[in-house]
């Protein structure tokens, strides 16, 4: 890690001059046009890695400047979906079929049957301590989803006018579960769990099938216990098409959720956009990603490790770090990022996501947030001393966590709050999968004769501004029935 620090001025982004101008690392805005590429692991000499991180100063930096720090790496998506487009066509049009080649094609697998049904699999034997664990993950997953239920209020705007909003659970959905280079069983519970408490009838899982073309046991032991109904063995655009589609085995979902590659991404997109498809996607999202504010109380192997933990998902990842005040000892983050990344199983990718991951330099709480919520991370560790007292200050962030003793990592796994969270800064605006996202509600109203003769002399005008003369004949004429019917009744008692 250079030397090197962004420095920040509570009333202004753009402050002095700290260093000349020669000892910048950039001139221009910085360059994150990252393109990841394959590694391979093979042969690799962990001891060479060179795990590094670059280091700015703000107050040499121009507004286009600050704004490349927020910027992620660039993705290209048009290159993208001119390979996606064609596997979604040709899933639509040969459904399994499709899905087999572009299975044996990209995952070497060949597949017997596409889609198994979850009742009819015996349950997978695990180590009583896997087991263990994640039946704790999904107790207080479980838990912290259940207590989002929302009780059911109905409002008397106007006597005799109720109105209500009632949750329904939407009624097939499609849950992605990466595989490839880590399998995740976590996101397994993380998006069945909520759909099991909304109640979804139909819930299709789909993940890439091992090299005997088997599921994972730690994915089916946590697809069973969820309430899984199907699991689709595959990955990829492919399985995205599948489950938007629909296919002879696979029975098409009307929402799409789950974390996966670029392709995976772009798949969703796409399909999202196709109204022949009708389906809806839980959010946009990109590479992992965490930003992590350490002040002099943090110890720096904790956050090394906090910065390393996001960072061994790929190579296309980011972290960045925040140092805030004085009497940090960057050395020791330093030489811990570099010690603990030698020693990684998965350390090729940690390096190489450090690569174009940065640290920056705050000169107190309110300029490390200030930045913070400008860069809207997915992950948010405040690792400070009483860090609770900040929390009011962040804006944008998809989870964050709080306190030297609450790492990243509890939350991916198993402190109850949900992993599924927006990326590529998207926390400005979206937010994490939770009960809501499985749900969809409706709203109810409902009209005594009085209601309507009290509202609809109202509802009638505004028509007639409108120009909308059937939504006023709507109304007026159920008035004129209405006073019909008084007319009689006085004529009858008289």
């Amino acid at each position: 890690m250079d030397s090197q620090f962004l420095c920040f001025n509570r009333t202004s982004l753009l402050t002095k001059p700290l260093l000349p101008p020669q000892s910048r690392l950039f001139a221009a805005a910085p360059d994150f046009n990252y393109r990841p590429s394959s590694i391979q692991s093979k042969g690799f000499a962990l001891s060479s890695i060179r795990c590094a991180m670059k280091s700015y100063r703000l107050s040499e930096l121009n507004h286009a400047e600050v704004d490349g720090l927020k910027a992620r790496p660039r993705i290209d998506f048009s290159s993208i979906f001119s390979v996606v487009n064609p596997i979604v066509d040709d899933v639509r049009t040969r459904g399994d079929a499709a899905v087999k080649e572009y299975t044996a094609k990209f995952d070497k697998v060949n597949l017997d049957n596409v889609v198994v049904d979850v009742s009819e699999l015996p349950n997978p034997e695990l180590d009583a301590d896997v087991r263990e664990a994640f039946d704790v993950a999904y107790d207080n997953i479980y838990a912290f989803h259940f207590a989002q239920k929302s009780s059911e209020k109905s409002v008397e705007n106007m006597k005799g006018v109720r109105c209500k909003r009632v949750a329904r659970s939407i009624g097939s959905v499609g849950l992605y579960v990466p595989g490839g280079t880590a399998v995740l069983p976590s996101t397994a519970l993380m998006l069945a769990v909520p759909a099991q408490i909304a109640g979804c009838k139909t819930v299709v899982l789909a993940t890439p099938p091992s090299q005997d073309g088997s599921i994972c046991k730690e994915v089916l032991y946590c697809a069973k216990k969820a309430g899984v109904t199907h699991i689709l063995k595959a990955g990829g655009a492919q399985a995205i098409s599948a489950m938007a589609w629909g296919t002879e085995s696979c029975p098409k979902v009307e929402k799409v959720f789950g974390p996966g590659n670029q392709y995976v991404t772009a798949a969703k997109m796409i399909l999202q956009q196709n109204s022949e498809a009708m389906i809806s996607i839980d959010m946009p999202a990109g590479p992992s990603e965490v930003l992590v504010i350490a002040d002099r109380c943090a110890s720096p192997v904790h956050v090394a490790a906090d910065l390393l933990s996001q960072a061994e998902h790929g190579p296309d990842s980011q972290v960045v770090l925040v140092v805030v005040g004085d009497g940090i000892d960057m050395e020791a983050i330093e030489q811990e990022i570099s010690k603990q990344c030698q020693a990684l199983p998965r350390g090729e990718y940690a390096a190489k996501a450090l690569s174009h991951s940065f640290s920056v330099y705050a000169r107190d709480m309110i300029e490390a947030i200030s930045f913070s919520n400008l860069y809207a991370p997915e992950h948010l560790i405040i690792n400070v001393e009483n860090a609770e007292k900040w929390e009011g200050l962040v804006e944008n962030a998809g989870s964050v966590f709080l306190g030297q003793w609450t790492p990243e990592s509890v939350g991916d796994y198993a402190s109850g709050t949900n992993h599924v969270l927006p990326t590529y800064g998207y926390a400005r605006m979206y937010s994490g999968v939770s009960l809501d996202s499985f749900l969809k509600y409706m709203t109810i109203q409902s009209l005594t004769e009085e209601g309507l003769r009290s509202l609809g002399p109202f509802v009638a005008t505004m028509a007639e501004v409108e120009g909308l003369d059937a939504h006023k004949r709507a109304v007026t004429l159920r008035l004129q029935d209405i006073e019909a019917k008084q007319q009689q009744q006085r004529v009858t008692t008289t």
